[in-house]
């Protein structure tokens, strides 16, 4: 028994709910396909989803008031039915059509979460949203093998299953800003509850791709982030690369020379991240100089 959970905002999900709910219609499973609306502000995308609710066994509701990424997918797994949580976002389409059965295959008593992966389309976007593609293509679509290297590190909330006695136990954290990386505190959170995670290949696609100004935007809010999760000791510095690399850049009094490189060529890096050809090495450059400079400045 399965309980499909999509959260959304301003954002079109009937035609992901109409193809999840054609996969598992042709299987005997039982399921229910919950999704709840953060309050959106487009009412033309709201008259949209709404036609979810002409599907057997699902729901569409928009709440009353905004209440942020975490707390609405927790909400969603506490309105939940059955013992299975398989988490949606909004953005996503799978891959294969056999993408629901997948994950119904691989489930089991000894697995506790399964990610099927993410994928990125081959073709290259318009150039204002070829940096996000970039990064998804080089740092997020990777395969079975690659994530199993780093088995939390590369685990990412856009499509996974749950047991929901699991989520019980480790939720979205509900006290941190509405503001990025809650999904690598969640991820984070697992390991140290040393949940089992398995990995599998069952990619879906992520559609919503930022504009290059827009994802560096959320970037740097990322890293300003970060600092508040070190700084309350929910996260140690070797949990993510950046804070591992800041810390020993630190130790060796790099991080000064770092600071300044982000007062004096920060533009100079944004230009490079704005263009039609967008360095990896630049991006990873350009956040860890504001993360020594947020450290110093503080």
């Amino acid at each position: 028994m399965l309980s499909i959970l999509i959260p959304t905002y301003d954002y079109d999900i009937s035609s992901l709910v109409e193809e999840i709910h054609a996969q598992i219609s042709k299987t005997d499973y039982v399921f229910e396909i919950l999704c709840l609306d953060d309050h959106s502000n487009d009412q033309e995308t709201i008259q949209k989803n709404e036609r979810i609710n002409t599907f057997s066994n699902a729901s569409y509701t928009v709440l009353p008031k905004n209440i942020g990424r975490s707390r609405i997918r927790n909400l969603l797994a506490k309105k939940a039915t059955y013992d299975w949580l398989l988490f949606m976002d909004a953005d996503v389409i799978p891959v294969h059509k056999n993408f629901i059965t997948k994950y119904i295959e691989t489930i089991s008593e000894e697995k506790e979460v399964i990610y099927g992966g993410i994928l990125y389309q081959e073709e290259k976007p318009k150039q204002e949203n070829v940096l996000r593609w970039i990064y998804g293509k080089e740092r997020e679509a990777l395969s079975v093998q690659q994530r199993q290297e780093a088995l939390y590190l590369r685990f990412l909330t856009l499509s996974f299953l749950i047991k929901k006695e699991v989520f019980q136990k480790v939720k979205f954290n509900e006290d941190i800003p509405n503001a990025r990386h809650e999904d690598t505190l969640f991820a984070n959170d697992l390991k140290h509850a040393e949940v089992h995670l398995t990995h599998i290949d069952n990619p879906v696609y992520h559609l919503g791709l930022d504009t290059s100004k827009e994802f560096i935007r959320k970037s740097m809010e990322s890293v300003e982030v970060l600092i508040l999760f070190l700084k309350n000791e929910l996260i140690e510095h070797n949990d993510i690369l950046i804070t591992k690399v800041f810390k020993r850049v630190k130790k060796f009094g790099v991080n000064r020379i770092l600071s300044l490189m982000y007062r004096w060529f920060g533009k100079r890096f944004e230009k490079n991240l704005l263009s039609n050809n967008p360095s990896m090495f630049v991006f990873d450059l350009y956040r860890l100089t504001y993360l020594c400079y947020l450290d110093i400045r503080k």
